[in-house]
């Protein structure tokens, strides 16, 4: 027997059991096999594939008061996280702190003061504005991690909050935990970062002493050629790269090749460093500093 076709205003979203059943299906059909349950009494047609569908579907069947906050807000707009969160499945969800933290299969419940400056519809979802996020995240993320998701808010191609939208976030909020690494990450933060492993490239650097490196420094060849450079030592003609394993594929690769012998053709020095590199930071500052002696400024 052929399946009873949801409700078209069912069938594009998620739902709760109480709106099917007002929508005239019986309990029956709500177990159907072609409904996914994501959440206990909510159903929907779509697997949840990623944080966005798995809030999306939470949402259907939560208060109005309740909004996404923490490593969830922050996965839903894409903010770069260790790998550890951002694999993991629970929501951080939260209300207002006259209201008790929920309490759901899959989430982590939170209560606290929040502003509705500082929430902010996303795509649909409730979350607290990234300024916000960002600022929470200070509690869970290393400073080098918390300069990284600053520097994804700020970039300058398509920036999602503005460096001052994140100093008078943090202003508003003088007394919250974390706010000493907030206030040494702010001034840390770069809008031309292309990675996160750039952005802990750049940290490593500065922290290891190294102070005549500028952060993508744009570079024309005789050639007219022009190229970024993750790091560079203008007067000492010093380019310090990260590699990602993208540029394992044949193509980069072979573009890498080309860009770097024109550099060196004009007398760059190119030092090409990837994720085991950093693993070791004062062995890394120890070879930059090899490396750059001999190179007499050119100024």
């Amino acid at each position: 027997m052929p399946r009873i076709p949801l409700p078209t205003k069912l069938a594009t979203r998620p739902f709760t059991v109480e709106q099917g059943l007002a929508a005239g299906l019986s309990a029956k059909r709500l177990q159907g096999a072609d409904l996914q349950r994501p959440v206990r009494g909510i159903r929907t047609t779509t697997p949840s594939s990623d944080v966005a569908d798995r809030a999306r579907a939470f949402q259907a069947g939560a208060p109005l008061r309740t909004f996404f906050c923490g490593i969830t807000a922050a996965a839903v707009i894409r903010m770069p996280l260790p790998l550890t969160l951002e694999r993991t499945r629970l929501l951080h969800v939260a209300v207002p702190s006259e209201h008790r933290a929920p309490k759901a299969a899959g989430t982590v419940g939170h209560s606290f003061l929040i502003e509705q400056t500082d929430l902010r519809d996303w795509d649909g979802l409730r979350i607290t504005t990234p300024e916000r996020t960002w600022c929470d995240l200070a509690t869970v993320l290393d400073f080098a991690d918390l300069v990284a998701a600053g520097d994804y808010l700020i970039h300058w191609e398509t920036p999602i909050a503005s460096l001052k939208s994140l100093e008078m976030t943090l202003r508003r909020h003088r007394g919250r935990r974390g706010r000493a690494k907030l206030v040494r990450a702010i001034d840390q933060l770069d809008d031309r970062a292309e990675s996160p492993k750039e952005s802990h490239l750049r940290l490593i650097v500065r922290h290891g002493g190294i102070e005549d490196v500028v952060a993508n420094y744009w570079i024309r060849t005789s050639g007219g050629y022009e190229y970024r450079a993750d790091l560079a030592a203008p007067a000492r003609k010093f380019i310090i790269e990260y590699q990602s394993r993208f540029h394992d594929v044949s193509k980069n690769f072979h573009a890498d090749m080309t860009r770097i012998s024109r550099l060196e053709a004009d007398g760059w020095y190119v030092m090409q460093v990837n994720n085991e590199d950093l693993k070791n930071a004062p062995e890394l500052i120890q070879r930059i500093r090899t490396a750059q002696k001999g190179r007499a400024s050119t100024r």
